[in-house]
């Protein structure tokens, strides 16, 4: 792949320049292997080493590269990163980084299951819709998603399609209540067989195994188990001294 010449006559600085023209560079694959050190891009364009950083620098605030301490700058092969503490969707999260979510169907319908109904405050035998998606981002699975809802509340979804949308956009659009708040558990896994079969995952491959409960205004509304490929997605957390949280029982 040739080198895009840096225009010293435009209005974008050089370092924005220099960014586009390595994520370009990325996105063909041209650095698999290895990242250039700061040095080979100052020779290789001509500019100072403060261009470089900068540039480098805001590569690395997107999530496509990375410093490792004895390795220097890494490409980053975590392609989606997604704060805890946040309500958020799988679908928008993705969708904004540009690349396209798709769900495959594995089922949608009434069941009844004890677990999931107790989770939502119902009784062991009560009525609630069960949706079941392989999520695939930009053509790729990235997780197997669960979720049971009361029949009450999320009976008009038994009617709609979700190989391009969001749970929680369409529990809004027909006027069901979304979850404002909630917990979730995060625990890493080595997924059955059927769930690796569907992430196209080796028997060896790990992944994280998250469950939320969310909660509308004090009533619980979604039960959620999500299984999540470990080497497409990354969880991070911010703290800061004097903000503790609190110890959740493990399950029994």
């Amino acid at each position: 792949m040739t080198l895009a010449e840096l225009d010293r006559n435009s209005p974008m600085p050089l370092w924005a320049q220099l960014e586009a023209e390595l994520r370009r560079r990325l996105e063909g694959g041209e650095f698999d292997e290895r990242f250039p050190t700061d040095l080979e891009l100052t020779e290789s364009y001509s500019v100072s080493r403060h261009t470089v950083r900068e540039a480098v620098r805001h590569l690395n605030s997107t999530g496509l590269l990375r410093r490792e301490r004895g390795r220097g700058t890494v490409v980053n092969r975590t392609e989606f990163e997604q704060p805890l503490g946040n309500l958020y969707s799988l679908f928008e999260m993705v969708e904004a980084t540009g690349v396209e979510q798709t769900s495959e169907v594995i089922s949608l319908g009434v069941v009844t299951d004890p677990g999931p109904a107790g989770h939502l405050g119902l009784e062991p035998g009560a009525e609630m819709v069960f949706l079941a998606r392989v999520r695939h981002a930009g053509g790729t699975p990235l997780a197997v998603d669960r979720a049971w809802l009361p029949l009450a509340l999320a009976a008009p979804l038994l009617e709609l399609d979700f190989t391009r949308t969001a749970l929680y956009a369409e529990l809004e659009r027909v006027g069901s209540p979304v979850p404002n708040h909630g917990w979730e558990r995060l625990t890493p896994i080595v997924p059955r067989a059927a769930d690796r079969e569907r992430l196209l995952m080796a028997k060896s491959d790990a992944a994280f195994f998250l469950e939320r409960l969310g909660v509308r205004d004090g009533r619980p509304v979604e039960w959620r188990t999500t299984i999540i490929r470990g080497d497409r997605f990354r969880f991070i957390s911010e703290w800061s001294v004097g903000n503790r949280g609190s110890f959740r029982p493990a399950p029994s």
